[in-house]
C-alpha cells in the first residue's frame, strides 16, 4: 500500500500542474461594448483575424441588442479586408436577407459591389491579358458588382455611397464594353465571322456610347466584308463613317475590299 502512496501523490501534483496551465478565455467577462471596441481596433490594425474572432464570438454570444445587427456588417466588411470574399459576400447577403429595411443595408450591398470591384490595374490585366481564353471567360464579378451598385443608386439614391457607386457603375459599364468588343476582335481573327458580328452588335444594345462602339463598328462591318456580305458591311460603315470619321477601321475596310 504504502509502495502506491508516493506515485499516486505524484500523480495528482502532475494533474494540478496541468490544470493550472490551461489559459483561461481572456474574453470571457467581455460586455458587448467591449467586444464591439477591441474587434474594430483589431480591424484597424490590420489584425482581421482577431478582428472577426472577437466580432463573431460577440454574435453568439450577444445575438440581440444595439451591437448585433451593426456586428453583422462589420463582419462583412472585415472579410472584405481580409481577402476573403465569398465570406465577405455571404455576410453581407445574409445581412440584406435578415434585415431587408434596415437604415445601413445600402452599405451592405456597396460592401458586394466592393468585393467584386476589381479595381483599374485587376481589371485592365484581365482584359488585356491572354487571349487565348478571352472567349471563354466569365466576367460575372463584373456585372454582380454593377447590379449591388446599381441597387444603391436606384433604391438608395441619397446614400453616402451613391456617388462612388455611380463612378464605379460608369468604369464597369465600359470594361464591360471593352470585354465584348475584345471577344468580337477574337472571333473575327480567327475567322469565325458569324460570332465576331454576333458579339459585336451585342456590345453595341447592351453598351451603347461607349468608347469601345468604334471598335464594335468596325469589327462588325470588317465581318461582314469578309464574309462577303456587302450591303451589310456598307450599311455598317456608313454608321461608322457618320460617328468616327476618322476611325482606322475605315482604311482597314478599305484595304479588304482591295484585296479581294
Amino acid at each position: 500500500m504504502y509502495r502506491l502512496i508516493g506515485p499516486l501523490i505524484a500523480l495528482i501534483f502532475m494533474l494540478i500542474a496541468g490544470c493550472s496551465g490551461i489559459t483561461e478565455d481572456p474574453t470571457k467577462n467581455w460586455s458587448p461594448e467591449k467586444f464591439y471596441t477591441e474587434a474594430k481596433k483589431k480591424i484597424e490594425d490590420g489584425d482581421y483575424e482577431t478582428g472577426i474572432k472577437y466580432f463573431e464570438t460577440l454574435e453568439a454570444r450577444y445575438p440581440y441588442g444595439r451591437y448585433a445587427e451593426q456586428t453583422q456588417l462589420e463582419i462583412a466588411y472585415a472579410y472584405y479586408k481580409y481577402e476573403e470574399p465569398a465570406l465577405a459576400i455571404a455576410a453581407a447577403e445574409r445581412f440584406i436577407r435578415l434585415h431587408p429595411t434596415h437604415p445601413n443595408v445600402d452599405y451592405a450591398y456597396y460592401i458586394k459591389g466592393l468585393v467584386n470591384f476589381r479595381g483599374e490595374k485587376n481589371l485592365v490585366n484581365w482584359l488585356l491579358g491572354s487571349k487565348d481564353d478571352l472567349a471563354d471567360r466569365d466576367p460575372k464579378g463584373a456585372l454582380e458588382s454593377y447590379n449591388a451598385f446599381n441597387e444603391i443608386v436606384t433604391r438608395f439614391p441619397n446614400s453616402r455611397y451613391a456617388a462612388d457607386a455611380r463612378q464605379r457603375m460608369a468604369y464597369l459599364f465600359e470594361a464591360q464594353a471593352k470585354y465584348e468588343s475584345l471577344v468580337a476582335r477574337f472571333y473575327y481573327e480567327r475567322s469565325a465571322y458569324v460570332a465576331a458580328v454576333n458579339r459585336a452588335k451585342y456590345a453595341l444594345e447592351k453598351y451603347p456610347r461607349t468608347p469601345s462602339t468604334e471598335d464594335a463598328l468596325g469589327i462588325m462591318a470588317l465581318s461582314y466584308k469578309a464574309m462577303g456580305v456587302d450591303d451589310l458591311a456598307t450599311d455598317t460603315l456608313k454608321v461608322l463613317r457618320r460617328n468616327f470619321p476618322d476611325s482606322r477601321y475605315i482604311g482597314k475596310i478599305a484595304a479588304q475590299t482591295t484585296h479581294r
